[in-house]
């Protein structure tokens, strides 16, 4: 029996022939991730431990999304910790103030994942590599301790589910909305530590800010990855930004899949993500009725510079409604920029919204934009778990930065087709 493209980058990582389903491995890995909050916990497991060096400082990545800039003198101390530790070390990716970006828009970004690669991080979300055709998934900061220093982790090795995806999306419609879809479709574990395999003529037509939004978003299944395969759209992307060669791996043939999901993108609609489970979908046009308090539109799934398109395309010229806050967060400063370039950025003050340095903060209930009791945020974000952005009797809708924007204009959520120009 084949491997499926995951399989096939875990057994050459673990020095195999093959794996398969089940199998226990130890694998050569090629990057380590940690944050401001999950770093310092594998900081205090690497010393207790007695490690004394890390397995390569060109492989290891800290940084500081969460809290930062910092928010009160808990995460200044962590951040702290966390700088103390890579100046000792001389880790060359460390990204603080200034320089950071939402760790899973910025590793992409600047080419330090790629095709082929073997990854772990200390974020649940570190599956978003899958969308250049890496095997990467979230671990505990104690294994992330022990890959900064022995460069290796163990894994079991995931069954895979097969979507095929076919046609192509309409022009309001984006990977936000394949993912939450899929999640709708299978639910919240119907992934449980499989492989998401997407595959099918439509990959094509999906942009690498769609693939990177959509494997982010697979944990939301269960699942232990996402990935797509190593196409011309991720030769583009990885040419003169990859750091390294890459390697394009492809399922076998006859790999075994444990089921398999198809999806036509061009019957897909704008989709939301109502309380308290990503598995909870309807269409964005059926939801008109809900009233919001506040908007977020960033995060590491959706602060892309296509997401800040799609949102200044329904801004611009138009004005945020009366008592609805609207917080956009690019992903990195490099986004940043582009936005301020491009006009985007002045778009969206003018509409009545506020431009954040790139940060986490809302999405996980930290800093820049809690919820009080009763209220509702449509966001852009994973997670829309009770408590998730602030008062447990607080409610977060998940969409695209589409539906985020056109729901601003109005104060209710909105399809955002008619909104298109």
């Amino acid at each position: 029996m084949g491997m499926t493209m995951t399989q096939k980058i875990l057994a050459a990582h673990a020095g195999l022939d093959s794996v398969k389903a089940g199998q226990l491995i130890n694998a050569r890995l090629d990057s380590v991730l940690g944050n401001d909050i999950t770093t310092p916990v594998a900081i205090n497991e690497f010393e207790k431990a007695g490690f004394n060096g890390v397995f390569d400082k060109s492989r290891i990545n800290i940084v500081l999304d969460h809290f930062v800039p910092n928010k009160d003198i808990k995460s200044a101390e962590q951040s702290k910790k966390c700088r103390d530790f890579a100046g000792k070390y001389s880790i060359e990716n460390f990204f603080d103030v200034g320089k950071m970006g939402i760790e899973h828009a910025l590793l992409p970004e600047q080419g330090i994942v790629t095709a082929g690669d073997c990854i772990i991080g200390a974020d649940s979300h570190t599956c978003t590599y899958g969308a250049v055709g890496a095997f990467s998934t979230g671990v505990g900061s104690t294994d992330m301790a022990a890959g900064m220093a022995t460069g290796m982790a163990w894994f079991k090795v995931p069954s895979a589910i097969k979507v095929v995806l076919n046609g192509k999306l309409r022009p309001w419609v984006s990977g936000k909305d394949v993912i939450l879809h899929l999640i709708g479709t299978i639910g919240v574990d119907g992934a449980l530590y499989k492989s998401l395999e997407f595959t099918g003529e439509g990959v094509k037509t999906l942009s690498m800010d769609d693939r990177l939004c959509i494997c982010n978003m697979a944990i939301e299944a269960g699942a232990k990855n996402g990935i797509f395969p190593v196409d011309e759209i991720t030769t583009e992307y990885l040419t003169g930004r990859s750091r390294r060669e890459w390697v394009a791996y492809a399922a076998d043939d006859d790999a075994e899949y444990e089921s398999t999901v198809e999806i036509d993108l061009s019957t897909l609609e704008s989709t939301v993500s109502y309380p308290h489970l990503p598995e909870n979908t309807h269409l964005a046009k059926e939801s008109g009725s809900i009233k919001i308090d506040q908007v977020v539109i960033g995060s590491c799934t959706n602060g892309r510079l296509e997401d800040m398109e799609a949102a200044y395309n329904i801004l611009k010229d138009r004005k945020v409604a009366d008592g609805i806050r609207v917080i956009i967060i690019p992903g990195t400063m490099q986004i940043y920029r582009e936005c301020i370039t491009r006009g985007y950025a002045t778009a969206f003050v003018d509409a009545g919204c506020v431009v954040s340095t790139p940060t986490c903060g809302p999405c996980l209930g930290g800093y820049m934009g809690i919820l009080a009791k009763g209220e509702r945020c449509i966001s852009t974000t994973n997670r829309n778990f009770i408590g998730r952005m602030g008062h447990v009797e607080s409610e977060v809708y998940l969409a695209s930065p589409a539906v985020a924007a056109a729901s601003a204009l109005t104060g209710y959520i909105e399809d955002p087709e008619k909104y298109m120009r």
